[in-house]
């Protein structure tokens, strides 16, 4: 039985999904990014404590396929970003149509009705909150920054920034309220 889960973003997201799991005595086969997958069918019992016990972890079930495909959607732009590995030349629609065998309008039209956003505002917002996090970290410099996140220069990073945030990088840097967002709040 296959269980989609939204707001599973990262590794600490799966282990405490597993666990869930575990205390409701329930093997599962494989545990992934937005997905469960179990050995055999759940009584409707286990599930509504499943269900209660991931919504107090700040995670949720996904019922209907347009949240299913929304949450996918959400996990590989979220994954591709952590990778640090985009190309300036790089098309979020082309790379979401390779991940996702649908057409992009498709996708796009969908997660828009479902999140109020556009995919391309999802992809800019996680983009910049990834920006705010190695600014932080003081790991990279701000041209190495862009270059890994696929900025064509870093005045055009800044200026996306500055439209985002209000600030410069190097304003952002000195606040002592660093304003991050979670992955989850968009």
């Amino acid at each position: 039985m296959k269980i989609f889960v939204k707001n599973m973003v990262c590794n600490r997201c799966i282990s405490a999904v597993e666990k869930i799991f575990s205390d409701a005595d329930i093997a599962v086969s494989s545990v992934t990014l937005g997905e469960v997958e179990t050995g055999s069918d759940i009584s409707a019992e286990k599930m509504k404590a499943i269900e209660k016990s991931l919504l107090d972890t700040g995670f949720e079930r996904i019922r209907d396929s347009a949240h299913q495909l929304v949450d996918k959607i959400k996990n590989i732009i979220i994954i591709k970003i952590s990778e640090l590995d985009i190309d300036e030349n790089f098309l979020l629609s082309e790379f979401l149509s390779s991940k996702i065998p649908k057409d992009y309008s498709s996708l796009s039209k969908t997660f828009s009705q479902n999140e109020n956003i556009t995919l391309e505002q999802f992809f800019i917002l996680h983009k910049i909150e990834k920006v705010k996090e190695l600014l932080l970290y003081n790991e990279f410099t701000l041209t190495e920054i862009a270059g890994k996140l696929g900025y064509k220069s870093v005045q055009h990073l800044s200026s996306q920034f500055r439209n985002i945030t209000g600030f410069t990088p190097t304003e952002f840097k000195k606040l002592k309220d660093h304003q991050r967002k979670t992955l989850d709040s968009f």
